[in-house]
Order: structure tokens, then sequence, then C-alpha cells
């Protein structure tokens, strides 16, 4: 599995935007990606240093329309930690 398919987006949310400043990262993944490929493909995109991976299985919600229901697809996200040496990874670009 290449690193941009590991790796889907970032999760940008209120509690992980406070992260930042830890240099905790937290990214939507594959569900097949392990701990280990989620770690070598954050080093090869961003070209950091990763200290940890913590990663989370989500369960779909279920859902209705009318009379109909099913669930949203699962997903897993990662919460990733740099070493305090390795440089930040921009999200945003700045211009």
């Amino acid at each position: 599995m290449e690193a941009r398919e590991v790796i889907l987006r970032p999760v940008i949310t209120e509690a992980s935007m406070a992260d930042l400043d830890d240099k905790r990262y937290t990214f939507d993944v594959n569900t097949q990606a392990t701990k280990f490929q989620i770690k070598d493909a954050v080093e090869e995109i961003f070209d950091v240093k990763v200290a940890n991976v913590n990663v989370m299985n989500l369960k779909g919600k279920k859902k209705r329309m009318g009379r109909y229901e099913g669930y949203t697809k699962k997903r897993r996200k990662a919460i990733v930690t740099l070493t305090p040496e390795s440089k930040e990874i921009k999200i945003f670009e700045e211009e």
C-alpha cells in the first residue's frame, strides 16, 4: 500500500486543533492500515519523525431516510505524535 493510500485526510475538529501545540496530528486512514504503515506514510509524506501512533476504529452511525435505514461507512482514525525535535506539519498553507 502506498503512502498516499494509507493517509486519506486530516481531521479538522476543535479538539484536534487544540492538540497541534503538542505536535499531535489526527488523520483519517485506510481501514486496513497498520500502525507501522501509518508511521511510515506520515514520515514519508511530511518528512517528519514520528514518536507514537494511536489508532481508533469508528463504527458507522445508524441513519434513516423515511422508512429505509442503513449505516454510514466505518472509518479508522489515527493520532500521530511527533518527536520534540521534529518540525511541525503545515496543514493549512500560509501565503
